[in-house]
């Protein structure tokens, strides 16, 4: 008998460490097992703290992409009656990212020391997010691991192509705007010095119009460093903060106010929110679990908030569509579909339609969204550079006068 070291999950979810005597690792995780304990870590005591920092740099992100064609192959090995292990090394070679093979392999080494694949896949969060583990795990527990790795694999293209949707629709006006931006800097640092010394020969009075443009052309061409810096670093700024919990909430509850845009936000969260607790649900998942994942998954603090309070109305034992019906994010027929669906006892089914509905809509949204901004840009944009070219035409004009009188 030796003695082991453990991190393991409580039936609740809170992570503990403890040690117990075993013959072997196998024998070790049978009994945390038994203890209605999931077993993270074993191994023997002293190897504890290595392994962890062996285990936190093998925690590998891959290209959902990637991922899901890998999600895809596999199941298609699981439902031809392949073994896990022989499909784990047959997927484990070459033709892939090597993050991904990396990630493979360890998966492959823990499941041959008899770990289940659910808990393999658990030692690479990066790769593998709670939703992918837990539908994983409702797949080998329900000995539906075809059925669910399939589901996985819809519901991974189905996000990254929404995900695609919603960004195009946000960098397409930031990318107009950019490009004018230079166009415009590039008119006020070389074009207008070179009238404003034809100006100045002329020695006629300049109009007011154009000696705004030439003290704006004067600043960008002396501060132009203190500009581009003052842009770049508050768009890092930005993004430091929203990376804070407390710069998250602010900024989210902004942008789900923002008009047009943060109706796109809005229907692209409640989207990816009802496909992942549809995916969930029918793989089996308890409600609990899904909720919580699924306001995870929400890409907005928001939606994720209600979702976790909705949580703590369901485990008093009340209905999930009675919480959300008091949000003013989710619409009347999301919430009215939910009820359906818990009446009938085919809440998975119904939330799959509010996805796909939503989906639609949000390919709908960015649309209108591009065709209603696109002209308004362009007409704000050609209004400033119309601006400029009055502005430095004006003396030309005065002194073409002065010359005819």
């Amino acid at each position: 008998m030796g003695l082991y070291e453990f991190q393991a999950k409580t039936s609740d979810g809170k992570t503990v460490r403890g040690e117990l005597e075993a013959s072997n690792e196998t024998e070790a995780r049978v009994k945390l097992r038994a203890q209605k304990l999931v077993p993270l870590h074993v191994v023997t005591k002293g190897n504890f703290k290595k392994q962890s920092i062996a285990l936190k740099g093998s925690r590998l992100r891959v290209n959902p992409k990637e991922l899901q064609i890998f999600t895809r192959q596999f199941a298609v090995l699981v439902g031809s009656g392949v073994p896990i292990m022989q499909s784990l090394e047959a997927m484990a070679t070459g033709g892939r990212g090597q993050k991904m093979i990396q990630a493979l392999r360890g998966v492959l080494d823990s499941v041959g020391r008899g770990r289940p694949l659910a808990e393999a896949m658990g030692e690479y969060p990066l790769t593998f997010d709670r939703l992918y583990i837990n539908l994983v795990k409702a797949g080998e527990e329900g000995g539906v691991l075809e059925v669910v790795l399939n589901r996985l694999a819809e519901y991974i293209e189905k996000s990254v192509k929404m995900k695609g949707k919603i960004m195009g629709a946000l960098w397409y006006p930031a990318a107009i705007i950019i490009v004018a931006i230079l166009v415009i800097s590039g008119i006020m640092v070389f074009v207008i010095p070179n009238f404003v010394k034809m100006f100045s020969q002329s020695g006629q009075q300049i109009p007011a119009l154009t000696q705004l443009v030439i003290n704006a052309s004067h600043f960008t061409k002396q501060y132009w460093w203190a500009m581009l810096g003052g842009v770049i670093g508050s768009f890092f700024l930005l993004r430091t903060y929203y990376e804070t919990s407390d710069g998250r909430k602010v900024l989210d509850r902004i942008f789900i106010e923002v008009p047009v845009f943060g109706t796109l936000i809005q229907k692209g969260s409640i989207a990816r929110v009802s496909r992942t607790l549809a995916t969930l649900l029918g793989a089996g998942v308890r409600i609990m679990d899904a909720l919580e994942i699924a306001g995870a998954t929400a890409g907005n603090y928001v939606i994720e908030k209600a979702l976790l309070e909705a949580r703590g109305v369901v485990a008093k034992g009340k209905t999930l569509a009675e919480p959300l019906q008091k949000v003013k994010y989710f619409p009347s027929m999301v919430t009215q579909m939910i009820s359906i669906g818990e009446q009938t006892g085919n809440i998975d089914t119904m939330l799959s339609k509010v996805a796909d509905f939503y989906e639609d809509e949000v390919e709908a949204a960015a649309e209108a969204m591009t065709s209603l901004i696109e002209p308004l840009l362009m007409v704000f944009l050609g209004g400033i550079i119309a601006v400029i070219v009055i502005a430095m035409y004006l003396p030309i004009f005065n002194l073409a006068g002065a010359v005819g009188g």
